[in-house]
């Protein structure tokens, strides 16, 4: 069965937020987050959009149906989002191992260095 409390605690936890800090975030208070974390409360709508907001996440996986973080690219350029995707698309493809980077893992780790150096 699905822990609501448990996910927002570990979502809180993996972007190192006290209670106190995620309540200012959300608009509620310390004792009112924990009591979700406990799952003595549940968050009305408008808390739980903030909640995804505030931890870049879908509402689904907040809530326990999707069970994949969904990755969004909403503050990136369009070259670093096809760079996203090319490196998806290599750790996807399923390759003989082989001493060394490939071609395409060479170009990838050039556009990387192009990215965070530009």
């Amino acid at each position: 069965m699905f822990d609501f409390g448990l996910r927002i605690k570990e979502l809180r936890e993996a972007h190192n937020m006290s209670q106190e800090a995620l309540g200012r975030r959300v608009g509620r208070s310390k004792p009112v987050i924990s009591s979700y974390e406990n799952n003595i409360k549940i968050p009305p709508l408008d808390v739980l959009i903030n909640l995804a907001n505030v931890f870049n996440v879908s509402l689904d996986y907040l809530v326990g149906i999707d069970k994949k973080e969904t990755l969004f690219v909403n503050d990136l350029s369009n070259s670093q989002i096809e760079l996203l995707k090319i490196i998806i698309e290599e750790f996807r493809e399923k390759k003989a191992p082989n001493k060394g980077l490939s071609i395409r893992q060479q170009k990838i780790l050039n556009m990387l260095l192009v990215e965070f150096f530009s």
